[in-house]
């Protein structure tokens, strides 16, 4: 199906061809003309599959078509929440777009930056509202904004925002918005929480699954490279020099071995994202790693969503996430809209659990390479020397023990005193 069939409005549709898009993705087959006909959905698709598209366009097009009854208005009507400060960057680009010749006013707000500019924007009225649940609950708070007028409601990435314990918060904001709202509840995986939370905002919605449930795109090829933990690093830097990778992101478990990783790699246009890197620095290094700047870009999990990099062919598990669900999320930063993608993943003899929680999550086994020079120690050699380094410390404790002892004897023993016998005395005194 293509985006002309759909008899938008003449402008939104402009918008639609700058940006290249015609053929539409099944998430937006799908979603479009029943979220256009104001119905609430629950959709469930992959990343890169074109939510945004998906929920933004119907959106635009029933703003257009109901224009505002009270022209002195200036609260949002439209409120899409999200649970990071990239991922609403990266939607309010996208979404300024699709409106770039319409008359309406798009922003972002979210924590990490002054609340100041934000506050002059919101007051200066505004139709579409991103944000993270905190930072507009904090505008709320201030008298900066009102949700009263808002009519229509997008959770996206609402499985992150549960993980990251927004859900108070979500249900805090939508209670200030009208009862009469449209709410599109948008997720990357189905689990029963994100199932509840449907069946608790959403009224009597329609459920859309675009693709099977938690797997990834059938264009990137998944290989795992098994590896001391002690030796990733240096394994890291042997397949860079080896396939001199145009651009690459990494992830690691901690914003430590990110770091570690990026004073390793000074040699090379390197960049880190992670919690202590302020949103200037961070916007800096994702815009310079878009424009290939930067050769290598090292992220922790606040990377992982909604970053949207055209081409990218290489991503690498550096450390395998902690919960399955998000190697998904991670790997789905390459072989978006049908382009070939590289998920690379170093594998120590601590994270095989995680891995064979992946490979059931995604119903595949992965491809493993043994990297010369950096084998893993077999399991049966692993428990032997384990099992002598305890007998030797047992052996090395009894030995310490009878030492102790043998110590403690020698202390505990008094020389014995001679006793003279007194007729002897006697004796000596004659």
């Amino acid at each position: 199906m293509i985006f002309s069939s759909l008899d938008l409005a003449p402008n939104l549709q402009k918008a639609i061809d700058r940006c290249g898009y015609r053929q539409m993705t099944p998430i937006q087959e799908q979603a479009i003309i029943p979220a256009r006909r104001g119905k609430d959905i629950l959709a469930i698709a992959q990343t890169g599959t074109g939510k945004t598209a998906a929920f933004a366009i119907p959106i635009l097009q029933q703003l257009l078509d109901k224009p505002r009854n009270n022209q002195q208005s200036t609260n949002p009507r439209v409120l899409i929440l999200t649970p990071t400060r990239e991922l609403a960057e990266q939607l309010s680009h996208t979404i300024g777009d699709y409106a770039q010749f319409l008359p309406l006013s798009i922003i972002a707000v979210y924590g990490g930056v002054k609340m100041g500019g934000q506050q002059a924007k919101l007051k200066s009225g505004i139709d579409i509202l991103i944000a993270t649940p905190g930072r507009i609950l904090e505008h709320i708070e201030q008298c900066n904004v009102s949700l009263s007028s808002v009519e229509f409601v997008v959770l996206d990435e609402s499985d992150r925002m549960l993980d990251m314990g927004f859900i108070a918060d979500v249900q805090a904001l939508l209670q200030l918005t009208s009862s009469k709202r449209q709410t599109l509840l948008f997720s990357a995986t189905l689990s029963p929480s994100v199932n509840q939370l449907s069946h608790k905002l959403l009224k009597n919605h329609l459920e859309i699954r675009a693709s099977k449930e938690n797997i990834t795109a059938d264009t990137v090829d998944h290989v795992v490279y098994p590896v001391e933990e002690r030796r990733k690093i240096d394994l890291f830097m042997a397949l860079l020099k080896e396939y001199n990778w145009f651009q690459v992101l990494v992830f690691t478990s901690t914003k430590e071995q990110a770091e570690q990783l990026r004073i390793k790699l000074k040699k090379h246009p390197v960049a880190t994202c992670h919690g202590d890197i302020s949103q200037g620095a961070r916007r800096r290094a994702l815009a310079d790693f878009k424009s290939a700047k930067i050769q290598v870009l090292i992220a922790t999990e606040v990377a992982a969503r909604g970053l949207d990099i055209q081409g990218l062919e290489y991503v690498v598990n550096f450390n395998l996430p902690y919960l399955a669900e998000d190697y998904v999320h991670r790997i789905g930063r390459t072989g978006r809209a049908g382009n070939k993608g590289h998920a690379i993943s170093f594998v120590s003899r601590e994270e095989e659990r995680s891995l064979d929680a992946i490979q059931r999550l995604i119903g595949q086994r992965i491809k493993r390479i043994v990297r010369p020079g950096f084998e893993v120690l077999k399991r049966n050699s692993l428990i032997d020397k384990v099992a002598s380094q305890r007998r030797a410390g047992r052996k090395n404790k009894v030995s310490q023990t009878h030492i102790n002892d043998d110590n403690k004897n020698d202390r505990n023993t008094k020389p014995k005193k001679i006793k003279v016998k007194k007729t002897a005395k006697k004796r000596a005194k004659r």
